[in-house]
């Protein structure tokens, strides 16, 4: 893995995703260890980001590593009309590997393919989100004690997640049964299922929620992205398709875990936070053991 970018969930095979899991795993027991000392990470976020940016620098700064980067465009020379080759390979003589997130699609295998240091995808558009895949599969194997033979429920925005469309793929290693509940407008993409059905893996779609939650071991909840509609009056037709209350969970399994990759808007009401199966914060905490173990495995350290 040293050297080696990543941009799609599939670029890792099966046993380097669970490599890194592993890794993970030891990092959460001493998060704080010295050893990006010597390295340089740049973060550059030309789109909004909380949970990702901050984990990765985090991350970063737990090892000793120093960070460069940006969280907003408006005071770089994108502004200016610098293209994103000319910034990608500026950077990359900066810094020891790149961690970006972008709103076009591609943006990340494009940079990937200029740069002369590592290129991390923190999300590309609506198409994939493979750091977050890593640290939901750290999380369900966490929660579960296994990633084998579960029934994974994924809800709201399956069209335009990339969470999801990178989970999905992922988690087809791992004969799971897949549980697809969103409004017909927001299915899950033909690109995306193929994956599952060519594992010969079973999946079901719904439009009730209701309908679900008693059979799975994992609810992955999604909100329905405002920014990724460019009609307005569609996004509000749809946008509360889903809302999780307290008084729902009344009749699951005992393992079930409430999954969402944040942020929420109202998908999850708040007073879910103090179930025993809501898993979404300490889901968040588990990114920066991920990432600690992405970063120093692709640096050649772990």
């Amino acid at each position: 893995m040293k050297n080696k970018s990543l941009i799609s969930i599939n670029d890792y095979s099966k046993e380097q995703q669970i490599h890194v899991l592993d890794i993970a795993e030891d990092f959460e027991k001493n998060p704080r260890q010295r050893l990006l000392e010597n390295y340089v990470v740049a973060t550059l976020f030309f789109e909004p980001s909380t949970r990702t940016r901050l984990s990765f620098e985090s991350a970063a700064s737990y090892l000793g590593g120093k960070i460069i980067g940006f969280s907003d465009t408006s005071s770089t020379s994108v502004q200016k009309g610098e293209s994103l080759r000319d910034t990608i390979k500026t950077v990359a003589n900066y810094s020891d590997v790149i961690v970006m997130r972008h709103p076009k699609e591609g943006s990340a295998r494009f940079a990937s393919e200029v740069s002369s240091v590592p290129i991390i995808n923190a999300g590309d558009g609506a198409n994939q989100h493979p750091t977050q895949c890593l640290l939901d599969l750290y999380s369900i194997r966490k929660t579960q004690g296994t990633l084998d033979g579960l029934n994974v429920a994924f809800i709201g925005d399956l069209k335009y997640g990339r969470t999801v469309h990178s989970l999905v793929q992922a988690l087809c290693q791992f004969n799971t049964t897949f549980h697809l509940v969103s409004p017909t407008e927001l299915k899950l993409p033909s690109s995306v299922k193929i994956h599952i059905k060519e594992r010969k893996l079973e999946y079901f779609q719904y439009t009730e929620l209701e309908e679900v939650i008693p059979k799975v071991d994992i609810l992955y909840m999604t909100r329905i992205q405002k920014e990724r509609f460019s009609d307005p009056i569609e996004y509000e037709k749809i946008k509360n398709s889903y809302i999780l209350k307290n008084d729902m969970l009344n009749k699951t399994k005992n393992n079930l875990r409430i999954m969402h990759p944040l942020p929420r808007v109202n998908e999850i009401d708040e007073d879910v936070d103090d179930n025993k199966r809501a898993y979404y914060f300490q889901q968040a905490l588990n990114g920066v053991f991920v990432r600690q173990a992405l970063l120093t495995s692709i640096l050649g350290l772990k």
